[in-house]
């Protein structure tokens, strides 16, 4: 059976994951497949994701983990470049989130889908470090074009899922290419042009001009509202 989490900031969630023991992960004796042939498609599962979501951050959540890609940094703005934001990309547009909200970046990992899930948005679950953590697809949410840059589509970079939070629970965003942390002033940000299309320009807080692109700086907590609203 399932375990309710205090309602304490610091309480670890205690979850009875029976897909790893008796589900199709485990030895598969769980009565319950034989309604539902898989343990995705069960409300027990269902129910254990939806606790992991819902449970508050605990202090080691709030620490950012970020591995080499830190390290492969650019600075401009002169002396006053006290801001840093990771650059990625999707399909063919430049995006850039601040690295105060991202947990780590990593390789691509299989995306699990939920029952019952009508927002395009919303890729499912994946597991992350044990942890299960909701994927979002920022292609969709944001309404890009799947190939507004045909030169940048053809780099062919190296996919990658970012996680982030932002006064909620950790997301996972698969990504196209991450290319490195940006350090920068206040005043290299630039108002979001009226060129600027979909939904983009209502999420990003303004542009940064780097290494001849133009990256949308996304606003964490526009995003993470968003994010929000399509999971009611």
């Amino acid at each position: 059976m399932l375990h309710d989490a205090p309602d304490l900031a610091s309480a670890t969630l205690r979850i009875d994951d029976c897909w790893n023991r008796i589900g199709t992960r485990g030895d598969n004796s769980c009565p319950r497949l034989a309604d539902y042939s898989r343990c995705l498609n069960c409300p027990v599962f269902a129910q254990g994701a939806a606790h992991l979501l819902d449970r508050p951050l605990s202090d080691a959540d709030l620490t950012p983990r970020l591995n080499a890609d830190e390290a492969s940094g650019v600075a401009y703005g002169n002396d006053a470049a006290t801001h840093s934001a990771l650059a990625f990309r999707i399909a063919g547009e430049w995006l850039a989130l601040p690295t105060r909200v991202l947990r780590e970046v990593d390789d691509i990992r299989a995306i699990h889908s939920l029952p019952h899930q009508r927002s395009r948005a919303v890729l499912g679950i994946v597991n992350v470090r044990g942890a299960l953590t909701l994927a979002v697809s920022l292609g969709e949410l944001l309404n890009m074009e799947p190939a507004a840059n045909a030169r940048a589509v053809a780099r062919n970079g190296y996919a990658r899922m970012l996680v982030a939070a932002h006064d909620s629970e950790p997301v996972a965003f698969p990504v196209d290419e991450v290319e490195g942390v940006i350090r920068y002033a206040d005043t290299a940000v630039l108002p979001v042009p009226a060129t600027l299309a979909h939904a983009t320009a209502s999420h990003a807080r303004g542009v940064l001009v780097w290494r001849d692109q133009t990256v949308g700086l996304l606003d964490p907590a526009r995003l993470f509202d968003s994010i929000a609203r399509s999971l009611r």
